[in-house]
């Protein structure tokens, strides 16, 4: 074993810090995860930039830390203060195991991890910025930052299995470096069982939809990449149609992004009937006052809310991309449109209104959702790279 993957003497437990863009990816997407690292007797600390999620951690037992300078916008020179704030704090707790998050600080906490001499640097790939059918001008720069990001650091936890061909290949990393992650969700908290069977009549009346609508359910951030232009367009077409549909988009909007859906965008479809609920905390009863879920994204690693309404049993319409082809069996689970194409995502929602075409899908989804999208697989294979710090 190298010198590198040796604990920090003088310490009962080892120091696992997991580095993300904000307290909510802690929070919502590791939350459980980072208890199990604990249970499994690590001292967890959690750094990302400060927000209302900092009092959950806490309960979880996970301090803390918070970056001021760490923010989603594209700016240099802020991006450049965080890769200093990073590296200080690094410095200041001496971990033994840096665990990062692409995209923005997997690639600077990759290399503050290492210049700070972190025994174990790990990174997690939520799915790659560019494909290889991506323009030249779009997928080399982000190859190459992550070629160059991926030298500072020991293992490469993937998602999905298309972008360890990618690291491997293209990208030539080590392939002693790269281990299939997969992803996961708490099967025990997402199972329509277990959900209050008042739940659907509830938010249905809530949103002002009606018993006999098909509610088409996306759940995700308002930005250009996660399709949402397309979806309302395909809502559009449906409500010009007559049909018997309504979208409903659960999710925050994002001004500070590039690509965030402009007001006039918004207002159009709220006047067309869209419901726009913002972010919520209870998925797995919007998930039970549903009949179909809808993801349109652009890319994806592994999508997470596609597996829990998977686990909920929901058919799914969803972009031919990678990360929703390994959660969506088309014409099994649901259908696979191509991505960018209002008229197939209108055409496939539409396809929906059969109940029992649903009904015959969302229990596909169901049982391949028990099989695959556990994450207790994600903690054990994650707690197996762990195993290399000595």
């Amino acid at each position: 074993m190298s010198r590198r993957h040796r604990r920090v003497e003088g310490r009962d437990r080892p120091v696992l810090v997991h580095l993300t863009t904000t307290d909510m990816s802690l929070d919502w997407l590791l939350g459980p995860q980072l208890a199990a690292y604990a249970e499994a007797g690590f001292d967890v600390i959690g750094m990302s930039a400060p927000g209302p999620h900092v009092e959950a951690l806490e309960a979880l037992g996970v301090q803390h830390i918070p970056l001021d300078a760490l923010t989603r916008s594209n700016k240099p020179t802020q991006d450049i203060a965080a890769f200093a704030q990073i590296g200080r704090e690094v410095r200041r707790l001496r971990p033994d195991i840096l665990h990062t998050h692409n995209p923005k600080p997997g690639i600077l906490g990759r290399i503050a991890g290492r210049l700070a001499s972190v025994p174990l640097v790990v990174n997690t790939q939520h799915g790659l910025y560019a494909q290889p059918d991506d323009r030249r001008r779009r997928r080399w720069p982000v190859y190459a930052a992550e070629r160059f990001a991926a030298s500072f650091g020991d293992v490469e936890l993937v998602q999905n299995p298309e972008d360890v061909d990618t690291l491997v290949g293209p990208l030539h990393i080590a392939e002693d470096k790269v281990r299939l992650l997969g992803n996961g969700v708490d099967l025990s908290r997402f199972d329509p069982n277990v959900v209050d069977g008042q739940a659907r009549s509830r938010l249905r009346s809530e949103w002002g939809v009606a018993d006999d609508e098909l509610l088409c359910l996306m759940v995700g951030r308002l930005v250009r990449e996660k399709g949402v232009v397309e979806l309302l367009e395909a809502a559009h077409l449906l409500h010009e149609r007559g049909a018997h549909t309504r979208l409903v988009v659960v999710g925050p909007v994002e001004p500070d992004k590039s690509d965030a859906i402009d007001s006039a965008t918004i207002d159009r479809a709220l006047a067309e009937g869209v419901v726009m609920t913002g972010t919520r905390t209870d998925m797995p009863e919007c998930y039970t006052a549903a009949d179909v879920f809808v993801t349109a994204s652009w890319r994806e690693g592994i999508p997470r809310s596609a597996m829990e309404a998977a686990a909920m049993g929901l058919p799914a319409v969803a972009t031919d991309i990678r990360g929703n082809r390994q959660v969506v069996v088309d014409e099994e689970t649901g259908f696979l449109v191509p991505v960018r194409d209002a008229q197939s995502l209108s055409t496939a929602l539409g396809r929906m209104t059969d109940e029992a075409l649903r009904t015959r899908l969302g229990a596909a989804a169901r049982e391949r959702a028990s099989v695959e999208f556990d994450q207790q697989r994600v903690i054990d294979r994650t707690l197996e790279a762990y195993s290399l710090l000595s």
